[in-house]
């Protein structure tokens, strides 16, 4: 069983494994993923956001329509805050920052994005570097807005891929280095403030 975070009547937060589908893909072969691990204990649980399947991390399930289309809204109005912790080739020399370039479908190189200053859409991400050493920089990030690929298209561009991304030339490992660790939301039922963390198992 995927790790339970968070649970309650009205919903799930799990921690989604690097290499699992969030939801299930194309083919036969692509029917395991997350979601459909999670409807087999919690038949009710519905998908509100993804992770590509390279990333770890702290992923939401809605229990029930009412709640998925409250939670829904609450990431369409930037009400849900997401950090993630990553390992970044080259030594980033400002200890905070952020990335402003739009993001497109780069479509004759599928799945990948690109930055595409005349048709993409606007894509924010800030940064904070966490630790540094010779070769690699570990830092926080946090997607103001939620592009595909958008942190690890915005890292490539700014020079620092993210370690172990074969598909934006990352220096290779045995994983993506990238695993959402922080979620701060209020409850879609009581207006609780819910923090919750999952610290990355790299």
């Amino acid at each position: 069983m995927t790790e339970l975070i968070y649970c309650d009547e009205s919903l799930l937060v799990v921690n989604k494994p690097a290499g699992l589908l969030s939801v299930p893909g194309r083919g036969e072969n692509k029917q395991d993923c997350l979601s459909a691990r999670i409807q087999q204990a919690f038949p009710d649980a519905l998908v509100v956001h993804r992770l590509d399947m390279a990333t770890s991390g702290l992923l939401i399930f809605a229990r029930g329509d009412a709640i998925q289309r409250r939670l829904s809204e609450m990431f369409r109005e930037r009400l849900v805050s997401k950090r993630y912790v990553a390992v970044v080739a080259g030594v980033l020399e400002e200890d905070n920052g952020q990335i402003d370039l739009p993001i497109g479908a780069d479509w004759p190189n599928r799945p990948r994005q690109k930055i595409d200053t005349t048709q993409g859409k606007h894509s924010l991400t800030r940064y904070r570097v966490l630790t540094r050493n010779a070769e690699t920089t570990r830092v926080e990030l946090e997607p103001v807005t939620g592009r595909t690929h958008q942190l690890r298209v915005h890292m490539t561009a700014a020079g620092h891929p993210i370690i172990g991304d074969a598909l934006y030339d990352g220096r290779a490992a045995e994983r993506l280095m990238l695993h959402a660790h922080l979620l701060n939301f209020a409850h879609p039922i009581s207006a609780e403030p819910l923090s919750l963390r999952c610290e990355p198992p790299f």
